[in-house]
């Protein structure tokens, strides 16, 4: 089932103060490189070229995809000077700059600081300043911050800014990011949900590693019998095989990758009642009744979600919830299930993204009385392109029953995002 979600966007950060360095030595990372900084016309100043040193660093230098980092680029020294003909008063010198991704994940983060100075006598350089701004991880591996360009703003009688240009800075700064958790996708279903000792029961398997070795087995509760038989994933994930059931244990099917069956590389079980015909006594009648099977299906409140705003230029999360969710298991047999959902990059104005992985969620489940089975609400945290748990309910010796499902949607929008409706798609899928 997809559900489009809408929401507004924006973001911006405050200044950190790095640790000191003892007397003499450049803190660690602080690095320097050429500087060309324009002074504003109205100033009637040349240019000052020299040498910035600067240095970046990260609140987590090991996050997840998904989570935000907090970047702090502090300029020690810059070539810039007071562009105005007299003292600059305390307070009136604003800096933005940018900070340069490479390695795992590209682009840039815009940075802003504090209006704060001591006063600066006319010519003379300008003071250290400290920038801070966040960004969200999209991809897992190496990411390198380089200081990128900045200007300085003052705000005393006139506005003027100051625009130093960078080329070439070296990295001040490392991270490295994990991947989030694959959720498992895997499903497998029966052509028929009973039948006598022998008869081959069709099975039909998804969401497998294309190629791989895959083998369709029986199941009596945790255990394996002695019905198995070997398939092969075709170039889509998909699994087609036949079983016989001769083994009158046998309860339910699974499939699975590797040498046993698993929840993590594992799909099922899928409920199988063996049905065993007895010899007739003289004088007797057999009277057989067959409880046949439901389905298991899923029903959701509403086709999208809208989010909260987000003002442009502060930093914040929008947030919202999931159009509830009801699940209902009449499958019977041992088979548990899970609701995996998974959510496209936001599109906003002008082809604008914000990563899916900026999409978290806190699930809550609820089981109807009379339910056999419980819900087990997924964790809190990132949703994302790859997918997460959202609901589940474990495989045990009687299931079944009716659940009620929501969330709690929280958008983490990055800085100064262009304003607009930004939508994605969210897809849960029950298995």
């Amino acid at each position: 089932m997809a559900v489009g979600v809408a929401a507004l966007a924006a973001t911006a950060g405050g200044a950190l103060s790095p640790p000191a360095a003892a007397e003499g030595e450049a803190p660690p990372g602080q690095v320097e490189f050429p500087t060309h900084c324009a002074a504003p016309q109205e100033a009637g100043l040349p240019p000052a070229d020299g040498p910035t040193a600067a240095r970046i660093a990260v609140d987590d230098p090991a996050p997840k995809v998904g989570d935000t980092v907090t970047v702090t680029y502090q300029v020690a020294r810059t070539p810039a000077v007071n562009p105005m003909a007299a003292e600059l008063p305390a307070d009136v010198l604003t800096p933005t700059g940018r900070v340069v991704l490479g390695g795992a994940q590209s682009g840039e983060v815009t940075v802003v600081g504090a209006k704060r100075n001591d006063p600066v006598q006319a010519g003379a350089g300008l003071p250290a300043v400290t920038m801070t701004g966040t960004f969200t991880v999209t991809g897992a591996g190496g990411i390198t911050l380089a200081p990128g360009g900045y200007t300085l703003h003052t705000s005393h009688l006139l506005d003027l800014d100051t625009a130093c240009a960078v080329a070439g800075a070296p990295v001040s700064e490392r991270l490295t990011a994990s991947p989030l958790p694959r959720a498992n996708l895997r499903s497998v279903a029966l052509g028929a949900a009973y039948g006598k000792p022998g008869a081959k029961v069709k099975v039909t398997g998804a969401g497998f590693t294309p190629g791989a070795a895959v083998t369709v087995a029986g199941r009596a509760g945790a255990a394996g019998t002695a019905d198995r038989v070997a398939a092969t994933a075709d170039a889509r994930g998909e699994v087609v095989a036949e079983l016989p059931v001769t083994d009158r244990a046998t309860t339910a099917v699974v499939a699975y990758e590797g040498p046993a069956w698993s929840a993590q590389q594992g799909s099922g079980p899928a409920a199988y009642t063996v049905v065993a015909s007895a010899p007739a006594t003289p004088g007797t009648q057999k009277v057989t009744a067959v409880v046949e099977p439901g389905a298991l299906t899923m029903t959701q409140a509403g086709e999208s979600i809208t989010l909260g705003a987000v003002p442009y230029g502060e930093r914040g999360a929008a947030p919202g919830r999931i159009g509830t969710v009801t699940v209902k298991d009449a499958r019977g047999g041992p088979a548990g299930w899970s609701l995996i959902g998974k959510v496209t990059e936001f599109t906003g104005p002008g082809g604008v993204r914000i990563p899916g992985a900026s999409l978290s969620w806190t699930p809550t489940c609820t089981a109807a009385p009379g339910s056999p089975s419980r819900c087990v609400a997924g964790s809190a945290g990132v949703v994302g392109p790859q997918g997460a748990v959202l609901a589940s309910a474990p495989d045990g010796a009687l299931v079944g029953g009716t659940f009620t499902i929501d969330a709690a949607v929280t958008l983490t929008v990055p800085p100064y995002t262009l304003p607009g409706a930004y939508r994605a798609v969210l897809t849960l899928t029950l298995s």
